[in-house]
């Protein structure tokens, strides 16, 4: 199950106590303080892991605390601190304060790890507060509380490249000749429910990766259909194909649908039409496309915009397609990339 949003609540360990005491030894009256400090509380960390794909374990459970550390001891002994707690989640995780909207952390890298609360400080015991003048000091101080936070996690994919088009329009297909995903298949609208992600080989040793979201309707950006709480998946991605069905099975006109498209993106993120994106004709082994895609051709030529023909079924086009984007990502890993968090 794909999960991409959780809600849970963490809370760090209290620091100990520092404790109040004197130096007893035989033939030592008088000793000093040797109240020892107590123990800081543990932090809840959050690593990301390339192991884990979705946030569904944080779904369930809701709730994670630190150890709390321990009370000093006599003989200046310091009480031990309390054991971190360490929360796995996917990279391309983002964390955010639930109450202020803060982002705590972002998680792009395997491995990354970030402090999401901090645990108390130990008290201080009354070894601390011996002076010339108070050599028999009673003071000591309370361990302070750890942090507690409730946190908003979203998952945001990360891929070179988002397919973008209408349900039914051929993204499943074509990630699943291209790449080794096998998402679910079939002719009927909305088949895939979740994204997908695919690596793509191409040249000697270069690949580039690809996600595939569930297809938009008009209106996608206001919550219709599936694809609207997707979207945030191709926010990071570098490079945009549109995919537009030209058979004759469908009823949009292919000009049309590649501009419903574009204000779609729009209205979500004013920033998605101002990346690097092409325009890719699907369904070409159906009869009587000619029609449609010369008029597609015909439009993106007036207008500037790159355009590729293939089907994914029939394997025609692929290759092209393939050398065509990885060069187009192997240029954009050298630009600075602006893309959304």
């Amino acid at each position: 199950m794909f999960v991409d949003e959780a809600h849970i609540t963490v809370r760090a360990g209290r620091g100990g106590n520092g404790i109040c005491s004197f130096r007893r030894e035989m033939f030592v009256p008088r000793g000093g303080p040797d109240g020892g400090d107590g123990g800081h509380g543990g932090d809840i960390i959050m690593t990301a892991s390339h192991r884990l794909t979705t946030l569904l374990d944080l779904r369930y459970q809701k709730q994670y605390e630190a150890q709390d550390g321990r009370a000093g001891g006599g003989s200046n002994c310091t009480g031990r601190s309390g054991e971190d707690m360490t929360i796995l989640v996917p990279v391309g995780t983002i964390v955010y304060d639930d109450q202020t909207t803060e982002i705590l952390a972002d998680f792009i890298e395997d491995g990354q790890t970030a402090v999401i609360a901090h645990g108390g400080r130990g008290g201080k015991g009354n070894s601390n507060f011996a002076t010339s003048v108070n050599r028999v000091p009673t003071k000591c101080t309370p361990g302070t509380p750890g942090e507690e936070r409730t946190l908003r996690l979203e998952l945001k994919l990360l891929a070179d490249v988002g397919l973008i088009g209408f349900p039914n329009a051929g993204k499943s297909t074509l990630i699943a000749a291209i790449s080794a995903a096998r998402p679910k298949i079939a002719d009927y609208p909305f088949t895939t429910l979740v994204p997908n992600l695919g690596v793509v080989r191409w040249g000697s040793h270069r690949s580039f990766v690809v996600a595939d979201i569930p297809g938009l309707i008009e209106g996608a950006h206001e919550g219709k259909g599936l694809g609207a709480q997707f979207l945030r998946h191709i926010q990071r991605t570098a490079f945009l194909l549109h995919l537009i069905d030209v058979s004759e099975w469908t009823t949009e006109d292919p000009v049309a649908s590649f501009e419903t498209l574009r204000r779609e993106l729009a209205a979500y993120d004013p920033t998605l039409p101002d990346r690097p994106f092409a325009v890719v004709a699907t369904k070409i082994d159906v009869a009587g496309t000619s029609e449609r895609l010369a008029e597609l051709r015909a439009y993106c030529q007036h207008e500037g915009y790159p355009c590729l023909a293939i089907s994914a079924a029939a394997n025609k086009g692929l290759n092209g397609l393939i050398t065509y984007v990885g060069k187009q990502v192997d240029v954009l890993r050298k630009m600075p990339c602006e893309t959304s968090s």
